[in-house]
């Protein structure tokens, strides 16, 4: 493809990415790719590259279409701009790209060469961006931003490495360390989770016979710490409450050493039943799929209930740069809405003495810090556990982890800049008695 066919394909997947029923952006690259066989591996990871690069740029190519006079900013025109402010192409060079074949955007018209004019010579950075704009954030959660810093914001929104968990049932991180390099992957042990491996540089570890064999799965060392933190030990009787794909599941198994009852339940029951040849390749023979209705008469019945609730997202935006422009007030409110829900319903489940973990993939207080507080409103006989005690007495010796690593801290926020990670909340409250 002619550098002109390849901005142009990025263009429409963005388009079919930000129109109404559109999907994540992962999804739409690669099924653009399967309808096109003729691409190539260059022709498609320039296609990503573009794609994502124009996702997590938005907020200042927006900025500069205003600044120079853009009548009107869309898909088309954010991707000419960032050929001048990312690409560093003069009008000239812009101007060949978009007329490079009859698959390329096309002669640019006279209003676009304006500000494409304008644009040329400039830096995608400009002191005069507000901060939002500068963190590549939506205005509306500027509150949230204050909390966390622009600096942190930028990490969010750089690409995420590609984290591995080590099945414990299978073999120890140096054995899958070792499997990995045999088949040209290498990869550094996670500073936290005594499962993890981070490859370096990431990878399509798929492919490989260290996974189809079930020793390790692609998991985020954010939700491996969640898992770590639920203290699922042999011969308990568990419930993941929101279990999804199971990648927690598989987790909570290996520090169950697969000994005990493990209950997977998800309202999406077609997730579940996609739970089965990941259970089967992990080698993992405690875990019961079931639907939420059918958890009746099993109240009070569990030594842990592990609750991953639906949320905003804002923890993975590394991975999912697109969802940050969907995000809105009213979405929020939904999910908070959900999750309110969700804590009710899973801690009817918790026996006295168990624990209710309540984790979220999002950075802000209203999912997080708020829904718990109001949850120990409402659920009577429900105190909070210190979350870095916890994590020294589930690895004695491991890395401290909580608030600057304070033992006492009474949750647990992961955020790419201070933990190399997703962004991710974990609170952890036990039932009296």
């Amino acid at each position: 493809m002619t550098p002109g066919a390849r901005l142009q394909a990025a263009i429409e997947v963005l388009e079919s990415i930000e129109g109404e029923g559109g999907g994540a952006a992962d999804r739409a690259v690669g099924a653009y790719c399967r309808a096109r066989r003729f691409m190539g591996s260059k022709d498609r990871a320039a296609l990503r590259e573009r794609v994502y690069g124009l996702l997590r740029r938005r907020a200042r190519l927006d900025w500069w279409l205003l600044k120079t006079g853009a009548a009107v900013i869309s898909t088309r025109s954010r991707a000419l701009a960032d050929l001048m402010l990312h690409d560093g192409l003069d009008p000239a060079g812009g101007a060949s790209v978009l007329t490079d074949g009859s698959y390329a955007p096309g002669t640019p018209a006279e209003e676009e060469t304006a500000w494409l004019t304008a644009l040329a010579g400039q830096a995608l950075d400009h002191p005069d961006q507000p901060h939002t704009v500068a963190a590549e954030w939506p205005v509306w959660l500027g509150r949230a931003l204050n909390r966390y810093g622009v600096e942190e914001a930028r990490k969010l929104n750089q690409p995420a490495p590609v984290d591995l968990r080590v099945n414990s049932l299978k073999g120890d991180r140096e054995a899958a360390r070792a499997a990995l390099v045999a088949e040209g992957l290498d990869a550094v042990p996670t500073p936290y989770s005594p499962w993890g491996l981070r490859l370096t540089p990431p990878a399509a570890v798929e492919r490989s016979a260290a996974w189809s064999g079930g020793l390790v799965e692609v998991q985020d060392e954010s939700s491996q710490i969640a898992a770590l933190l639920v203290d699922a030990r042999p011969d308990m009787t568990v419930l993941d409450f929101c279990a999804g794909a199971g990648g927690k599941t598989l987790a909570m198994a290996g520090t169950m050493e697969n000994r005990g009852h493990l209950v997977a339940s998800d309202p999406d029951v077609r997730r579940l039943s996609r739970m089965r040849s990941r259970l089967e390749r992990a080698g993992v023979g405690i875990v019961e799929t079931l639907a939420p209705e059918k958890l009746a008469g099993r109240e009070g019945g569990f030594d842990r209930v592990m609750t991953d609730a639906p949320c905003s997202g804002v923890g993975i935006w590394r991975r999912h740069p697109e969802s940050k422009w969907r995000l809105d007030l009213e979405v929020l409110e939904r999910y908070r809405t959900t999750q309110a829900k969700v804590l009710d319903t899973a801690a009817v489940f918790v026996r006295p003495g168990g624990r209710l973990i309540y984790a979220t993939c999002s950075l802000l207080e209203e999912e997080n810090e708020a829904q718990v507080a109001g949850f120990l409103k409402r659920g009577e006989g429900f105190s909070l556990l210190p979350v870095g005690a916890v994590w020294a007495e589930c690895l004695p010796g491991a890395t401290p982890i909580g608030a600057e690593g304070e033992a006492e801290a009474p949750t647990l926020t992961l955020t790419p800049g201070r933990h190399g990670t997703d962004g991710f909340f974990v609170a952890i409250m036990e039932r009296a008695g």
